[in-house]
């Protein structure tokens, strides 16, 4: 039967919202919609302990560049999210999680002063070390990544002082960050000055290296890339302020692949430093240079006769010497997408958001394109979802907004993990006004013939990032079950979530067999969904995943299937013990279906894991006469017994009284089952 999963199923993995409420629970007599939640509350850590709730947002960032590219057996860099977080004042207490095996997230919150001066600690792979606010400070020394080490990130520090007194000093190697053979490294939002040699060394093949919005100045020796014969490094460089520093702006030795873009060099006169030269491709290294901007640097590009460097929409004021360009060298968006900023706009964007952050979510560039246009006749800055998502820059800490005009978009969309806190939000009077809408099936064939979607694949949209918000619109798949009916996989998903605090909010998501898949980056991550003034439409399963989801104040419409026939089920968690599934409230399950034909759900026990715990709670909602008396069924071999299905104080023609087939919470059991509970720390609010 269409609605069995078989193993092929198995195997997919304070401020109010104002929102209006679907007429039909308004009909119901359910709450008026008001004030339920606050703003966003801190996540702060003040104890050098692991914890073991989740990390932050901005401890969850990915990076961008050549550091987010999937290689050496590394996808992409995230540092020590999956670990936990700790909080360090003392350089003991540094240097114990930063060598340690397992992965961390390390908050800096005060002033840590190296002993002995120079001193750079040994960071082991899956870190984050990232200051607290601007206090994040480490004196008199730095870090060490060596051979072997990855996905490690550096963010928002100041590393200062380890002058020794010798300006051309060939005796002290005490850098900022030196790299020797490590690979996929985030260096971001730092302030990096006065040391006795390198502020970063980026040497002997390290590679997957993305350094952005730092700081570099009052240096010799600034950043040298190289020290090998092997041109295998792949470096991304982008809104980086280099000021009065003299040489190695970067220097980039043997580099495969050099993508410069964004920065300003800036040489004032008159001060005591003097730059020897500004970018500098050595050996057989290929560079692509774009849309930086040089301040009085002297030879601010050169190049070896061995080198190619491309460049293009550079502007020079007040240089002199050396300029050059030549052969031919890469396309970087073949490696990852990225988005330029005007050249005209990066000083003044560097000088007020390169370095630490109070918060690092002020980040002026995210700011900068805090609204993305989409429209089909192009009158927006984008025709499609898709390319205004590409638009948002990876790591993004702020928030864009993608407003979309009325339209139907035929399209997938995918958000990717690297891009949170986007909104997509539709411009009509109605959700119905904007529509994003595709066909594809579980079992369905790829166009590059590379296999079958896969439900989880079949998505017309799927959100894969933190803090992502979608209102106002319809997201649809249109997958005709009648025109396919021999088709061998019929889920076919309009929308997937499989990330943390994400709101839907005011949405329609509609489709037959597996509608809306609620789930999380991966089993043991939490991924926590807030819906509410939506609805959901749909025939089989049409809510599952192990996500932990409350669908509020919204309707669950029931339809038939494509052979006329009414019959099947609204939920299938799939929950991991000791998590939170799916709990449905103040809202309304009902549609133009038989009476008595609908299940309430069915424990999906994914890949025949008996360790699960699949949990759906209805309550306070009005079921109508669709609703089975006896709610519950049993799937895949497991009962739904022994897992988590329960009810409380619902009404309508569906509901009924407690009993063994159907169990209803009491009222101390019904407290801890709420909305509060369920996110748990999270309070959404609209941007």
């Amino acid at each position: 039967m269409a609605e069995t999963r078989g193993k092929a199923r198995h195997r997919r993995r304070g401020k109010a919202l104002v929102i209006g409420v679907p007429a039909a629970v308004a009909a119901a007599g359910l709450l008026a919609y008001g004030t339920a939640f606050g703003v966003f509350g801190a996540d702060a850590r003040t104890e050098a302990e692991a914890a073991d709730t989740p990390a932050p947002a901005w401890a969850r960032a990915v990076a961008d560049g050549f550091a987010s590219v999937d290689a050496l057996g590394q996808k992409g860099t995230y540092g020590g999210r999956d670990g936990k977080t700790v909080t360090v004042r003392t350089l003991a207490d540094l240097e114990k999680y930063a060598t340690a095996p397992e992965p961390y997230v390390i908050v800096v919150a005060g002033t840590i002063t190296m002993s002995p001066v120079g001193k750079e600690i040994k960071v082991a792979s899956d870190k984050t070390v990232i200051g607290s606010g601007t206090s994040g400070h480490i004196v008199g020394g730095g870090f060490f990544l060596g051979p072997g080490v990855h996905n490690v990130i550096i963010r928002n520090l100041t590393i200062r002082d380890a002058y020794q007194g010798v300006w051309n000093d060939k005796e002290h190697d005490f850098d900022a960050v030196q790299m020797d053979g490590a690979h996929h490294v985030w260096i971001d939002h730092n302030d990096l000055r006065h040391m006795a040699d390198g502020l970063i060394d980026s040497r002997k093949d390290t590679t997957y290296v993305t350094v952005s919005w730092n700081r570099l100045g009052n240096n010799n020796k600034t950043f040298g890339i190289g020290w090998t014969e092997n041109a295998t490094a792949d470096l991304t460089i982008h809104h980086n302020w280099f000021r009065e520093t003299e040489q190695r702006n970067p220097s980039t030795d043997n580099v495969a692949h050099a993508h410069l873009y964004n920065n300003l060099l800036q040489d004032d006169p008159g001060t005591d430093i003097t730059s020897s030269y500004g970018n500098y491709a050595r050996g057989r290294t290929r560079m692509v240079l774009e849309n930086s901007v040089f301040q009085g640097v002297n030879n601010p590009v050169i190049k070896d006769a061995t080198a190619a460097l491309v460049q293009r929409g550079n502007v020079f004021s007040g240089t002199t010497g050396r300029n050059e360009s030549g052969g031919t060298a890469f396309d970087p968006k073949a490696y990852y997408p990225y988005t330029l900023d005007p050249t005209a706009a990066v000083p003044a964007l560097l000088k007020s958001g390169a370095g630490p952050r109070s918060s690092l979510g002020t980040t002026p560039a995210a700011a900068a394109a805090t609204t993305l246009t989409v429209a089909k006749d192009g009158s927006g800055r984008f025709t499609s979802v898709q390319k205004a998502v590409d638009a948002v820059p990876a790591g993004n800490t702020s928030r864009v907004v993608i407003r979309v005009a009325p339209g139907v978009y035929r399209e997938t969309v995918r958000i990717p993990s690297n891009k949170p806190h986007v909104t997509i939000e539709g411009t009509g009077g109605s959700r119905k006004d904007t529509v994003i809408v595709e066909g594809h099936a579980s079992g369905m064939t790829k166009p590059d013939g590379s296999g079958t979607y896969g439900t989880g694949g079949s998505a017309t949209v799927a959100i894969e990032a933190d803090d992502v918000q979608a209102r106002n619109l319809t997201i649809s798949n249109d997958f005709d079950e009648a025109a396919n009916r021999n088709l061998n996989g019929h889920q076919a998903v309009a929308l997937r979530t499989a990330a943390d605090r994400i709101l839907l909010d005011g949405v329609i998501v509609t489709g037959d067999q597996d509608t809306l898949l609620l789930d999380t980056a991966a089993k043991d991550r939490i991924g926590r969904v807030y819906m509410t003034g939506s609805y959901v439409t749909g025939n089989v399963d049409f809510v599952f995943g192990r996500a932990t989801a409350v669908i509020d104040k919204s309707v669950l419409t029931l339809k038939k299937r494509w052979d006329g026939t009414s019959a099947g089920y609204v939920t299938a968690p799939s929950t991991p013990a000791g998590r939170k599934g799916f709990l449905i409230t103040r809202s309304t399950v009902n549609g133009d279906v038989t009476a008595g034909s609908f299940h309430l759900g069915r424990p999906w026990h994914a890949g025949g894991d008996a360790a699960l715990d699949p949990q759906t709670t209805v309550r306070d909602s009005v079921l109508g006469a669709a609703v089975k008396p006896t709610p519950w069924t049993d799937m895949g071999g497991f009962s739904w017994k022994a897992d988590r299905f329960a009810e409380y104080r619902n009404t309508g023609p569906g509901s009924g009284p407690a009993g063994p087939d159907r169990p209803h919470l009491t009222a101390a059991e019904a407290a801890a089952q709420d909305t509060a509970h369920w996110l748990d720390g999270w309070t959404p609010a609209a941007g």
